[in-house]
């Protein structure tokens, strides 16, 4: 038996204080072949599949307005904390809304003015105020690139069919062509601010009759927007490398919209991939439908957080998180994008109530943040799978969840998740080598090689 060289053994657990916790390597010899019936976890490197873009979160209204809030020593504490690729989680990805969204202070537009087809008053003077200095300071903390998606909740009330920017409607078909000249007038202005966009999706949850910023579109409405508006507007713009993301919305039917947009070769021309959300069923398989039906477009997480308030030091939301983001990486997803980057400690502001969590929380009176489970089973994926790195076949005992990336720099990080109430004692393999590690019960936990 050879022994698996590796260089870290990091831990978070719901019990005790492991958090990313660095554990003594495993001693040499463990790993008998007796120990490694079960449960155990093979990791075969010569076997490849997609590269990885990255990890990130949202940059709302609500999370910037937070942030600003805070004293300056928390602020340039989130920022590392989430995008220091040495100190942080090294976040490579982010998502912000065009025009406002429900974790927005209210609703507005970048065109308030009525029938302003020629976007005149096109303005994102309102981004200035919070979002573009978040944005701007996560650049900094960050020291290279961030991939940021653009998604709308809704155009300007004037563009829609129930002339109000909440409670679902549609866009009119006379607005398409001033609507799809929004994107390119606000990835303009972003860039103008220092900010690229990387991409855009065409809406944000389009099968969504929302009581906050919504606007319904079908899978036809979808396809013939980007085939005949979005598509031709930021070709002719010179942004033709601007991806644009369809669906944005939950698994369930993200088949049915894949094949209706991808079926029309115009249209599926334009389009980089999809992007789906995590609300209602856990559908993972769906995810791997549409990569098989579709294997040269990208799948892309836009979207998830725990409902329903801040469920302040609740372990299971950081769960419901590995499950995901091991599910989805196995499923050809190539990024994952959390919902709120920060909340205050209701879980929000959200003009219409609708709080939920974030992996960091504000304790706005004490001006400090407060960590929550799902930042540290973030950081796992985060901090060791590097962008450009490669995911690897995984073979396990089904009482271990686990995903494998070899990264750019010859190492490969593995992570396992222990979502039961025992501890496990698990038998690692990669290649052929060969070493034993103890699982706390709820726990995750992330295995590093030395470099190759």
């Amino acid at each position: 038996m050879v022994e698996v060289m590796l260089s870290r053994f990091v831990v978070s657990a719901r019990d005790g204080d492991l958090r990313l916790a660095e554990r003594p390597l495993p001693p040499a010899g463990e790993g008998s072949h007796a120990e490694r019936d079960r449960p155990r976890l093979e990791v075969h490197t010569e076997r490849r599949y997609q590269t990885h873009l990255g990890f990130g979160g949202a940059f709302t209204e609500a999370a910037a307005t937070v942030w600003q809030g805070l004293p300056g020593a928390a602020r340039d504490q989130l920022v590392r904390d989430y995008f220091d690729p040495v100190h942080g989680h090294g976040y490579t990805l982010g998502r912000v809304h065009m025009n406002s969204c429900d974790f927005s202070l209210g609703h507005y537009a970048h065109v308030e003015q009525a029938d302003d087809f020629a976007l005149e008053s096109f303005s994102i003077e309102r981004d200035r105020q919070a979002l573009l200095p978040f944005l701007r300071a996560a650049r900094r903390a960050a020291g290279r690139p961030l991939r940021i998606l653009a998604s709308p909740w809704s155009p300007p009330a004037w563009m829609k069919t129930n002339r109000r920017m909440d409670d679902g409607g549609r866009l009119k078909p006379e607005c398409r062509a001033a609507w799809a000249q929004c994107y390119v007038r606000f990835i303009r202005a972003y860039e103008a601010e220092g900010v690229p966009i990387w991409g855009v999706s065409v809406q944000n949850e389009p099968a969504a009759h929302q009581r906050w910023d919504s606007c319904l579109y079908s899978a036809e409405e979808e396809r013939d927007f980007v085939r005949d508006h979005l598509g031709p507007a930021l070709r002719d713009a010179g942004l033709g490398d601007v991806k644009i993301v369809i669906w944005d919305h939950n698994r369930d039917l993200m088949v049915e919209r894949a094949n209706v947009v991808y079926s029309d070769p115009v249209a599926a021309a334009y389009v980089w991939g999809t992007g789906f959300h995590w609300y209602g069923p856990e559908d993972f398989d769906r995810v791997q439908q549409v990569h098989d039906a579709w294997p040269d477009k990208h799948l892309l997480f836009t979207e998830g957080c725990q409902e329903g308030g801040p469920h302040t030091g609740e372990w299971a939301v950081g769960e419901r998180y590995a499950r995901n983001v091991i599910a989805d990486l196995n499923r050809w997803t190539v990024g994952w994008i959390d919902w709120n980057l920060l909340l205050d400690e209701r879980g929000g502001p959200n003009h219409v109530g609708n709080y939920c969590n974030a992996p960091i929380l504000a304790d706005t009176a004490r001006g400090a943040l407060m960590h929550q489970s799902a930042f540290w089973v973030l950081g796992h994926f985060a901090r060791f799978i590097q962008p450009g790195a490669r995911r690897v076949l995984t073979d396990a005992s089904e009482r271990i969840d686990t995903t494998a990336f070899a990264n750019p720099d010859g190492t490969v990080a593995v992570v396992a998740s222990n979502p039961h109430d025992e501890a496990l004692r698990l038998a690692l393999g990669i290649d052929g080598e060969w070493t034993a590690a103890d699982l706390p019960p709820r726990s995750i936990a992330t295995f590093v090689t030395e470099a190759a």
